[in-house]
């Protein structure tokens, strides 16, 4: 039996999330960092609002992320796009075949996903991308709306928090996330009913510029990903 069409609901959330005003400290500082810009993109009009999740309404692989970057997607509007985080992601995902090009940044580039959607733990870039508790957890029912939209067979988690947000995230549906806590690690798996999670280390500076992450070692995971979600 097919799924019904994600795509309504998933239309719905990409209009609300904009305007939401839950966190009124992050959007403070979404304003701040409008106002003042990089040097580099001195001449862009930031997007400095929350930003919603992007990618195929059919998709059967939902990729949950930590944050908007604060001059990537906060500037450009769109997850993971125009920053270096995003060029390793994105370049992942066209090797693998999910993506119709390697690069993102911007909205209107012509970037299409196939079978992939991504979203985040938190919808707002956080100073130092350090999202608080409180922050996570004000957020969280849009990733419970996307998750039950899209009802995916698989949920990669880019890094420990989006690992976290996903699990607390599936408990409050009411999955049978298993006790004690499923640990986080690179290519961690955990079955949740017909759902698999997948832990993939984040795709940051910090971890592809080191060589904890490598472009194999993302391969793989995105092709495990591919496999598990079938169809």
């Amino acid at each position: 039996m097919s799924r019904p069409s994600a795509a309504p609901a998933l239309e719905v959330l990409q209009k609300r999330i904009p305007q939401c005003a839950r966190c009124p400290e992050l959007r403070a500082y979404l304003d701040e960092v409008g106002r003042t810009r990089r040097r580099a993109y001195a001449d862009w009009t930031y997007w400095a609002r929350p930003v919603p999740g992007f990618g195929d309404a059919g998709a059967r692989i939902m990729i949950v992320g930590l944050a908007p970057a604060a001059h990537g997607a906060n500037r450009t509007g769109r997850m993971f796009t125009g920053d270096r985080s995003g060029d390793f992601l994105y370049a992942g995902l066209y090797r693998a075949g999910l993506a119709n090009q390697p690069e993102a940044v911007a909205r209107d580039d012509g970037l299409k996903l196939s079978n992939v959607y991504i979203t985040a733990s938190l919808r707002c870039a956080p100073p130092a991308n350090k999202p608080a508790p409180a922050q996570l957890r004000r957020c969280r029912p849009y990733l419970l709306e996307e998750i039950t939209a899209l009802q995916p067979p698989v949920l990669l988690c880019l890094g420990g928090i989006g690992w976290n947000a996903a699990l607390t995230a599936l408990r409050e549906l009411k999955r049978p996330v298993p006790t004690p806590k499923p640990k986080f690690g690179h290519g961690a798996e955990c079955p949740i009913g017909p759902l698999t999670l997948l832990g993939c280390y984040h795709v940051s500076q910090q971890n592809t510029f080191t060589g904890r992450l490598t472009e194999t070692m993302l391969d793989r995971v995105l092709e495990r990903a591919k496999s598990l979600a079938g169809g």
